[in-house]
């Protein structure tokens, strides 16, 4: 069994990832909704999960909002609401993607008045953090073209940079833009911030308090996806993380359950870069649980976050560094794998003990008894998830 050193270990205590509030409401795919006994029926049952989450695993004290998917009379009351279950109110994330009149874009829209009102609402959005005392505003623009000649690129381009501009201005104190990217989808021609470039210069445009968001599910097959975070990091603009897991497009699998060495990877240069534990770069998952339980889901994930991050914690950087500079491939190589396959699992068990934590946090979710008591007493819970 492996040891972890008291330094990785008090690394660790410090680790805080964000779960969306969405995680935890209807979701399913292009085909079909889904629906699952106990679903949150309004905002403040989805922060009561989430809470669940948090008390079984220390892992997760914060709670992202969607708007206008959680919506609410008043925002004080949430956030006290939040505070009593131990958690925090977190990210707002802006939804130009479900109306009507954002067909053909909404910050980059060609009519001045469709634009407008997709910058009152993040002007809105803005409002709410100021509620919630919440420090960033994610963007994820569904905007772009599916054939050669629909649009005018460099227009749109123009006209996002306007659009930031003005709801970057309505920023105070310590409030953050952050701007995230994707490939493709719905667009598929070509899509307004397809890439970590295109959002970094747009942000970098803005001014030292906009930044990027790096969805680990938005890039193209092959991605050197950890290269990509080492730029960010370097270049002092990675604001945040959406965590989840892929095989095929934007999946938004429970993290590492497509591909664990690869999440191992982006959190060694997550550490190599400084980026663990800075409060300047968000952990946060952005995860559908389409056909598993909700709160379990969101208790695995976060549990293979820690795990990944405790395996690139006791990476051997002296030797890496060594097999490095003399040109030794297959050591180097080597080092990175001996920290992958170790199994820090039964000291972690060991350690939330010690901490007064479940060693096993999914068992002590099945047997806390949440899960059967929320589905007997939410009937017709409908609040909408991602896909819903």
């Amino acid at each position: 069994m492996s040891t972890l050193s008291p330094a990785v270990l008090q690394t660790l205590e410090g680790q805080a990832i964000e779960l969306p509030s969405w995680a935890f409401g209807n979701s399913g795919t292009r085909f079909k909704v889904f629906t699952t006994p106990g679903t949150p029926r309004d905002p403040y049952e989805k922060i009561a999960d989430a809470a669940e989450v948090n008390r079984a695993t220390a892992l997760a004290p914060s709670v992202a909002l969607h708007i206008p998917w959680d919506k609410v009379d008043s925002y004080d009351d949430l956030r006290k609401h939040a505070e009593d279950l131990g958690v925090a109110l977190g990210t707002i994330n802006s939804n130009t993607f479900q109306d009507d009149d954002y067909k053909f874009g909404a910050l980059t829209h060609e009519d001045a008045a469709i634009r407008r009102k997709a910058i009152d609402h993040h002007l809105d959005c803005i409002d709410i953090m100021d509620a919630t005392g919440s420090r960033d505003l994610k963007i994820w623009l569904a905007e772009g073209s599916n054939y050669p000649g629909q649009a005018d690129l460099r227009g749109r381009q123009d006209r996002l940079h306007e659009s930031l501009s003005t709801i970057y201005a309505r920023l105070t104190g310590e409030q953050r833009l952050v701007l995230e990217y994707k490939f493709f989808e719905p667009a598929f021609y070509h899509t307004d911030v397809p890439d970590w470039g295109t959002s970094y210069a747009q942000v970098a445009a803005l001014g030292d308090r906009a930044m990027v968001c790096l969805d680990t599910g938005h890039h193209a097959p092959g991605t050197n996806i950890e290269f990509i975070v080492m730029q960010l990091l370097r270049l002092g603009k990675l604001g945040s993380f959406d965590f989840n897991s892929r095989f095929y497009a934007d999946d938004d699998l429970i993290v590492g359950a497509a591909d664990p060495f690869q999440l191992f990877r982006i959190l060694f240069e997550v550490i190599r870069g400084g980026g663990l534990n800075n409060p300047d770069v968000a952990f946060m998952l952005d995860q559908c649980h389409n056909v598993e339980k909700k709160i379990p889901g969101q208790i695995r994930s976060v549990l293979n976050v820690q795990e990944m991050t405790a395996r690139a914690l006791i990476v051997d950087h002296d030797a890496l560094r060594a097999a490095q500079v003399s040109g030794d491939v297959l050591a180097a190589n080597a080092v990175l794998m001996d920290a992958f396959y170790t199994d820090i699992r039964p000291a972690l068990a060991a350690w939330r003990e010690d901490r007064g934590l479940p060693a096993d946090p999914m068992a002590a979710y099945a047997a806390s008894g949440y899960q059967e008591k929320i589905e007997t007493d939410r009937v017709g819970g409908v609040q909408a998830g991602w896909g819903a």
